[in-house]
């Protein structure tokens, strides 16, 4: 079973298409990523998938919902977290929960909020206030607020902009668990290797949706190769690759230099011809999604121009 089924959905603003005709498909319990570059249309995407917003065209069903006219019934099943911290500051953890259990009318309350703090690891901080939380607090303290009403799909948009390393593993590490219990995930995020945590990915890019599947399905569907280019004169190499043919991508990555190319033969012959002029060597390595993210990027229009 799906949990979402959106078929051909448009947005516009002002004169403006926002969304273009984008359709998707995410089944019960999956983790699905939201790729795209800022502007792409994802936030709009997700609002109006959460019933925020009524598409101008397309129709589907969230929840088994329509997303036309079933929209509060939607927003009654879903959790969404924003990319901004949206809590009272001046107000404690727990006192911020209550806040947010009322508005769900959740009885009993106190039951409800402390079952969310044991279940979130917040019970120790319960006392402490909002504002005083480290970005990682905050996110889990947002979290905590999104699911506390049982929702059966929850929708992240970009959460954990801003939070470090650890918070970021111990976020998703959480998002597992809640997905191997039967919620539905969908998160938006810039961060290749979150996206590399989600079972599908879904690539947006100025409103039109460019690719959807699995990460090795994604990378494998771009088409590219990567070259590998080591040695003591990378960054010669690198300027005269810049305007080679075949080359797409230059990017160095600590000592070495990777290559991609859509054209695999014009971009092997480049390579070649820079490691006999230059003292590097090369070898075949594997495109990443970071590779593929940047090709899609640079082959988009952009359409708010």
């Amino acid at each position: 079973m799906n949990a979402i089924e959106v078929h051909g959905l448009v947005k516009r603003f002002g004169g403006k298409t926002v969304v273009d005709h984008v359709s998707m498909d995410v089944a019960q319990g999956e983790i699905a990523g939201f790729l795209g570059p800022n502007g792409s249309g994802k936030t709009t995407t997700i609002r109006v998938m959460c019933g925020l917003l009524t598409p101008d065209e397309g129709e589907g069903t969230v929840l088994g919902y329509n997303i036309r006219t079933e929209s509060m019934k939607i927003k009654l099943q879903v959790g969404y977290m924003t990319q901004r911290f949206s809590f009272y500051e001046d107000l404690s953890i727990e006192e911020n929960l209550t806040f947010v259990a009322r508005l769900y009318q959740l009885n009993p309350v106190d039951a409800v909020v402390r079952d969310t703090l044991e279940d979130l690891g917040l019970h120790s901080r319960r006392r402490q206030l909002a504002g005083t939380l480290s970005g990682g607090w905050k996110q889990r303290l947002a979290l905590a607020a999104c699911i506390m009403h049982k929702p059966k799909l929850l929708l992240l948009d970009e959460p954990t902009a801003g939070v470090d390393p650890k918070a970021r593993r111990d976020f998703w590490d959480e998002i597992h668990h809640l997905a191997a219990n039967g919620l539905t995930v969908l998160v938006s995020t810039h961060y290749m290797d979150e996206a590399e945590r989600c079972h599908r990915i879904n690539y947006i890019s100025y409103g039109k949706l460019l690719a959807s599947g699995t990460v090795p399905e994604v990378v494998r569907g771009a088409g590219l190769t990567t070259f590998i280019l080591e040695g003591p004169e990378t960054v010669s190499a690198s300027k005269a690759l810049a305007s080679m043919p075949g080359v797409d991508q230059v990017a160095p990555f600590g000592t070495s230099l990777h290559v991609v190319g859509l054209d695999r033969t014009a971009l092997m012959t480049s390579v070649q011809e820079v490691a006999r002029d230059f003292k590097v060597t090369v070898h075949e390595g594997e495109t990443s999604l970071e590779d593929v993210f940047i090709q899609f990027m640079g082959r988009s229009t952009d359409n708010m121009g």
